[in-house]
């Protein structure tokens, strides 16, 4: 995978900035965008918007003044801004924005009341629409190193698979790629994992785009749910299998209380890969080399030294 993969920002809190500016620009080609507050005509200072109305359809207004409406500027500067964003391999919104927010966005009903439910951005949910598979996170909720750690999984996966289309899927390239994701999409759901394998299995027999369509959809929801360390620590114990007649007993014995303490929360996750990729170091294995478990990203980013 190239060091660099296209990501595109909104403006973030300071603290945000840091994590995506010191920690991963040096592998992220960040694109700017965001609807301008001249753009879609919120004025200098700019004016406030809230959402109001339907949560699952809801209009963007002025929050003092209800005949401010900007929903069709917002819609169209997304309906402009869509076809640039298909090689994006990962989107960073705004937390609870009503342009620009993921998800848990306040909505109001039409007396001034907060809706039972909340919205999206209305922005925001147009790029998820047109882009399903594209992975998406607040730039706030990146200050938490198991968010921040599964979204830059995501990113990662999600651009290795848009290099594949991009040089033209066959059978054995996605094939490959479950072979590589196998244990990291078993950590998140060992229930898709295996239907997967299932679904290449018999890919031979049906349409290969149908195919690929599928499994990568369903691949990228998988990998939307967080890993437990109850399902991690079962793929470092698959792992240790691989090993189980080169090590000596002390040595199993080490990496198998290096599981157990990670799987009680006495460990972040580190340590005990760090002591599979010493073994496997000294006794290679090709398929275990393979597995993007071990290495999801480049080691430098240091996201599983605090889960």
């Amino acid at each position: 995978m190239p060091a660099r993969g296209r990501s595109a920002l909104q403006r973030w809190p300071k603290s945000a900035q840091i994590i995506c500016t010191d920690q991963l620009q040096k592998y992220f080609e960040y694109t700017p965008l965001s609807p301008g507050k001249v753009s879609i005509g919120l004025g200098v200072p700019r004016k406030p918007i809230r959402l109001v109305g339907d949560p699952t359809n809801p209009r963007a207004v002025g929050s003092d003044d209800a005949s401010f409406d900007v929903t069709d500027k917002l819609k169209s500067f997304a309906e402009k801004t869509l076809p640039a964003l298909h090689s994006i391999s990962g989107y960073i919104f705004v937390k609870g924005s009503p342009s620009c927010g993921v998800s848990r966005v306040k909505v109001y009903l039409d007396n001034g009341m907060p809706a039972a439910e909340h919205g999206s951005g209305i922005y925001s949910k147009m790029v998820m629409d047109k882009y399903p598979l594209l992975p998406v996170e607040e730039a706030g909720r990146l200050n938490d190193p198991i968010l921040k750690e599964n979204f830059i999984t995501r990113v990662f996966a999600h651009h290795q698979w848009q290099q594949l289309v991009k040089e033209g899927l066959s059978a054995k390239k996605v094939l490959e790629f479950h072979r590589d994701y196998k244990f990291l999409l078993m950590a998140h759901s060992p229930a898709e994992c295996s239907r997967l394998g299932r679904l290449l299995a018999d890919a031979s027999s049906i349409d290969l785009d149908k195919a690929a369509n599928e499994y990568i959809a369903s691949f990228m929801k998988a990998l939307s749910r967080h890993a437990t360390r109850k399902s991690n620590s079962n793929v470092l114990m698959h792992l240790q299998g691989y090993l189980k007649k080169q090590l000596l007993k002390k040595q199993k014995e080490s990496l198998a209380e290096s599981i157990e303490h990670y799987r009680k929360g006495l460990l972040p996750i580190i340590v005990p890969i760090t002591l599979l990729k010493s073994h496997f170091n000294s006794f290679p294995n090709k398929y275990v080399e393979t597995q993007r478990f071990l290495s999801p990203y480049p080691e430098e980013l240091c996201l599983r030294n605090r889960i």
